[in-house]
């Protein structure tokens, strides 16, 4: 109950006692701060005094009349005078999406494109030297330092994890049975020569027993591939296996889940597919490798039309 309620309240009483009129003046009322006493006068007229200046108590005692609900609505306009919203035209497009041009890129890859190299492979060859000892490979039983081959000008590149038997003994890299099958997927199924794609790979020593190299051993034999791809600067580069694909990309993503379709690899087309010597193990995967072969062709295609025109 508030200040001038309670105050009601008490003329109520008065009322009863039979006075008629009272000097008060509810609306001055700021509460708390003014006393019932400076509210009200009560005037009792029973005493004879005038009360042409005072105000009947029943009329202070009265409430305002609140407003019926809804008797404020007639003053606001009709709605069905209103206009009707205007209704806004707008055609949604969408843009098809082609899953084979899905590119996924990895967070080294979004600053810039590759750089343009200035240096040789031969320099890059005559840097590492024929007796390399960055590593510890080199104790472990290494025979050569097996160097990336091929067309410095190629616009196809095929990189694997690291030298095999075959290779370590030739000092070239895919000359074994894998190798053997890697020629025939670049000959018969891409129908490019051999010698016309550059050939390499993340470590070029074997590691004991063609176990993966350790972090250690591709952080110091990695950068000259680096410097490789700035050289031949191709248009694609399929990476061979899981290790060489997560070391080149820099993800752990599983092979089969890489594979398939295009990654970004500083503005050159990354394409992962499973190592030739994983399809001599299970040749079902053999269909895969080939799917993922017709994209690289498709595009090389496409690029080389580009070119012409």
């Amino acid at each position: 109950m508030n200040v001038q309620d309670e105050v009601r309240e008490y003329l109520k009483f008065f009322q009863e006692l039979g006075i008629e009129y009272v000097d008060a003046d509810l609306d001055a009322i700021e509460p708390p701060k003014n006393s019932f006493a400076s509210a009200l006068n009560v005037v009792d007229t029973r005493r004879d005094i005038s009360p042409s200046r005072l105000t009947p108590l029943s009329s202070v005692i009265t409430q305002p009349e609140k407003p019926k609900p809804g008797s404020r609505l007639k003053d606001l306009p009709s709605l069905g005078s209103l206009s009707p919203p205007r209704k806004m035209n707008v055609e949604k497009k969408e843009t098809p999406i082609n899953i084979e041009q899905i590119v996924e890129t990895p967070p080294m890859a979004i600053a810039s494109k590759i750089t343009v190299s200035m240096e040789t492979l031969e320099e890059i060859r005559a840097d590492i030297g024929p007796d390399c000892t960055r590593c510890k490979l080199s104790t472990l039983g290494r025979t050569h330092v097996v160097n990336s081959t091929g067309n410095p000008n190629a616009t196809l590149m095929f990189v694997g994890e690291a030298p095999g038997a075959d290779e370590d003994v030739q000092g070239e890299p895919f000359v074994g049975r894998a190798g053997q099958l890697l020629t025939d997927i670049i000959e018969k199924g891409l129908e490019i020569p051999r010698k016309d794609v550059f050939i390499g790979n993340i470590n070029r020593c074997r590691p004991p027993k063609n176990r993966a190299p350790e972090p250690d051993e591709t952080a110091a034999c990695k950068p000259f591939l680096l410097r490789e791809i700035s050289v031949v600067r191709p248009k694609v580069i399929v990476v061979l296996g899981a290790t060489a694909a997560h070391n080149l990309l820099e993800t752990n993503v599983p092979i089969g889940k890489l594979r398939g379709r295009f990654h970004d690899y500083y503005g050159v087309k990354v394409m992962p597919t499973f190592h030739p010597a994983y399809l001599l193990r299970d040749p079902n995967k053999k269909r895969a490798v080939w799917e993922d072969m017709k994209i690289v062709r498709e595009y090389l295609n496409s690029v080389s039309v580009e070119e012409k025109m």
